[in-house]
């Protein structure tokens, strides 16, 4: 079990586990912090994917499981105080577990080599809750690639890895590619690449009885306020819109999101 319980924010491993609540710290280690002790199983589950734990007194005990397969997995495993552990934890109530992980993304290539039939790709999304839904959604769908654009928030920031609520360690995640050579990709690689627009010239419900969405596909997303730029559009197989039945003006992203993957999901097994 954990050592001597460390009390102080000045500790050189508190120091440099706080540092990765930044982006460029996250970038230059290749390192996150994931909170809670969902968070923590997840990582166990890939091999060297949890660097390091810290946990309070209290969880420690209420989650022996969790520590004593940190310690096998040989995870240096950190006791500290309850005030150490809130300077650590990027939640208003924190679980008493934090963890250090390695991060999970894997180049464009490796993602499509497989062949997949379902992408999903965040184009210009900005709010990291946003992100981390639709990448939970995505995961629900069967989605087996999720890719993140250059001009897309970072799937470590804290918020987005407790929106994902563990599928950032599920599947494939692909960080940072231009659009612009992003597409020529999807394509060579078999998929249909689709724009949810709310101003699409398809509806949802026209690619479904067509078939459009049978076949292999790649969904893009835009941010929620503003939507997809025109260079985008122009690049894509289509626009779609999700068809609007009541009086609401729209929907948010990740619920187009939920309908468009599941739309596609339910497409391709018949």
């Amino acid at each position: 079990m954990a050592g001597r319980e460390l009390t102080s924010i000045r500790s050189p491993r508190v120091k440099a586990a706080r540092r990765l609540a930044k982006r460029a710290f996250r970038r230059r280690e290749r390192r996150f912090l994931a909170e809670g002790p969902q968070a923590v199983r997840e990582a166990l589950a890939i091999e060297g994917g949890l660097a390091e734990l810290f946990t309070t007194a209290e969880a420690e005990t209420r989650h022996a499981d969790l520590v004593e397969a940190a310690e096998r997995a040989g995870a240096p495993v950190l006791r500290v105080s309850g005030e150490v552990m809130a300077e650590l934890a990027q939640t208003v109530t924190p679980q008493g577990l934090l963890a250090v992980c390695e991060f999970v993304d894997v180049p464009l290539a490796e993602s499509l080599a497989a062949g997949p039939r379902l992408v999903t790709v965040l184009a210009h999304v900005r709010d990291p809750g946003n992100a981390g839904t639709v990448l939970r959604t995505a995961d629900a769908a069967g989605s087996e690639s999720v890719v993140f654009t250059d001009a897309s928030v970072d799937p470590y920031n804290g918020k987005c890895v407790r929106a994902s609520a563990g599928s950032l360690f599920h599947l494939p995640v692909v960080v940072g590619p231009r659009f612009d050579t992003l597409i020529p990709e999807l394509k060579s690689a078999g998929l249909t690449v689709l724009a949810a627009d709310g101003a699409g010239p398809r509806t949802l419900d026209a690619c479904i009885d067509d078939g459009t969405l049978a076949g292999p596909t790649a969904w893009v997303f835009g941010n929620e306020a503003w939507g997809l730029p025109d260079e985008i559009l122009r690049h894509v197989d289509g626009c779609v819109r999700v068809p609007i039945y009541g009086r609401a003006e729209s929907l948010n992203l990740a619920t187009a999101a939920a309908v468009c993957l599941y739309a596609s999901a339910r497409a391709q097994r018949g």
